[in-house]
């Protein structure tokens, strides 16, 4: 049934045994609202993840990205993400109307910590809101307002070991894959080739960001 797993961990004390425990600041670094700190870290994000999932627990990690300062903070319990222009399949939305359970990861350019926030999300049209996320005169039509519960800062291994923000570590242009082509096998229609797609991305990203 599990294919090539053949020593499945089913207990948190079988990971403990393998793992540890966390050491004491780790234990105690989250806090339950968005202090000056992480006011001034989402400021100064302009990505960030939001993960989310719906009643029978299919998950979904999606990201945003905008000028920072672009995710509104209203107080030191509730922020605002404008929901832009994408793809339509509002995965995040109708999980979010399912199941209000939010997670995300706000990152800076060049620094290798990362701000996660857990709470609970809502769906919004509030004008008053939304008209203080405009852009080019463009308002968004719904945003993602989150509750936060949990606030913590998460360690920079990650980025490190990936070595991201390193333009030394990243691969060649020529070595990249074409999004165009990837699309293409994956759509599977006569109705679309490589070309054409690949103009749909240019038009889309070079249109319709706002």
């Amino acid at each position: 049934m599990n294919g090539p797993f053949k020593e499945i961990v089913k207990s948190e004390e079988e990971i403990r045994e393998l793992i540890g425990y966390p050491s004491e600041v780790v234990k105690r670094k989250a806090i339950a609202r968005l202090d000056g700190h992480c006011r001034r870290f989402i400021a100064l994000s302009p990505l960030l993840f939001i993960a989310t999932a719906d009643e029978q627990g299919h998950c979904d990690v999606s990201p945003r990205g905008d000028a920072p300062g672009s995710v509104l903070v209203l107080d030191d319990r509730r922020l605002v993400i404008p929901e832009r222009p994408g793809n339509r399949r509002i995965d995040s939305l109708r999980n979010i109307l399912s199941n209000p359970k939010i997670g995300l990861i706000f990152v800076i350019p060049g620094l290798e910590e990362t701000l996660r926030v857990n709470g609970r999300a809502y769906v919004i049209k509030d004008d008053e809101i939304l008209d203080r996320m405009q852009v080019g005169n463009k308002k968004p039509v719904l945003g993602i307002g989150v509750e936060a519960e949990e606030c913590y800062i998460h360690c920079a291994k990650a980025f490190k070991r990936s070595g991201v923000w390193d333009p030394a570590s990243w691969p060649a242009a020529d070595a990249l894959p074409s999004i165009a082509a990837i699309l293409c096998d994956h759509v599977q229609s006569p109705a679309f080739t490589v070309e054409t797609i690949a103009q749909g991305l240019k038009d889309s990203y070079e249109k319709r960001l706002y």
